[in-house]
């Protein structure tokens, strides 16, 4: 099988021009079959401070009402996504940017009301990577934005690290996927205040202890589950580091 290496790119890293621009430089470099996943949240939450909408979080998951979805749409799949196919087409990198309602790609249905109501967020039923193959094999690289679609009109917010895992599992079926989650920070650490406490190999047990007592937690759960879901899945690897480290494979790396 071919490789595919896909990257999520968090949104510090894209919010920043020089870290985005050292990451695109990177990226650039891998050889083979690319996508890049971005997300964008802060750069959203400006834009809705700016157009006096208010921003809910809750457990650092953004409540998108209606308003919401119009500003995040704007952001993710308009300036952020753009800003960075343009990027990478001077680069030498011929992109194209998506959302999953472009060529049908992610199909997903609103989250259901629990305790809380996320509005309109979207968790994934499908991905048809159809299209996106051909486009693939004309050396084309994808790069999507955190935005699904319902197949009745409606956009929907979804995970960007969620979005990753899923086109990772779906494209295992037809090239050897590597899997990179690329962050501000060189890799899972032990100790949040020490940079350099990295945890290099992490298993799904190991995962959970350090879950329970407590020195994995907020947002790096979330991405953890996505990481392991994929490497159970089919993918060949995954890694959690930064843009510094993305070419030469250090972080930390899921067994």
């Amino acid at each position: 099988m071919d490789r595919l290496t896909i990257v999520k790119v968090g949104g510090k890293v894209v919010e920043n021009p020089e870290s985005l621009n050292a990451l695109l430089d990177q990226f650039c470099r891998i050889s083979g079959n690319k996508i890049l996943v971005h997300g964008g949240g802060r750069s959203a939450t400006e834009m809705a401070t700016k157009l006096g909408i208010e921003t809910t979080m809750v457990e650092g998951r953004r409540i998108t009402h209606k308003e919401m979805l119009d500003v995040v749409t704007m952001v993710y799949g308009g300036l952020v996504n753009k800003k960075i196919v343009a990027l990478l087409q001077a680069r030498g990198c011929n992109a194209i940017g998506l959302t999953g309602a472009d060529l049908d790609f992610i199909k997903a249905h609103k989250r259901p009301v629990t305790e809380i109501d996320y509005g309109f967020v979207g968790d994934v039923d499908d991905v048809n990577s159809n299209e996106l193959r051909l486009l693939i094999n004309e050396n084309v690289i994808p790069v999507v934005a955190p935005l699904t679609h319902d197949g009745k009109g409606n956009l929907l917010n979804t995970n960007a690290d969620t979005i990753a895992s899923e086109i990772a599992v779906e494209f295992a079926r037809y090239f050897s996927v590597y899997l990179f989650y690329c962050f501000e920070k060189k890799g899972v650490l032990k100790d949040q205040k020490d940079d350099n406490s990295i945890i290099y190999d992490l298993d799904l047990p190991l995962f959970q202890q350090y879950q329970n007592d407590g020195t994995i937690k907020e947002g790096m759960i979330p991405k953890l589950d996505n990481g392991f879901r994929a490497k159970k899945n089919g993918v060949k690897e995954v890694l959690i580091t930064n843009h510094e480290n993305l070419a030469s494979g250090r972080g930390t790396r899921l067994m």
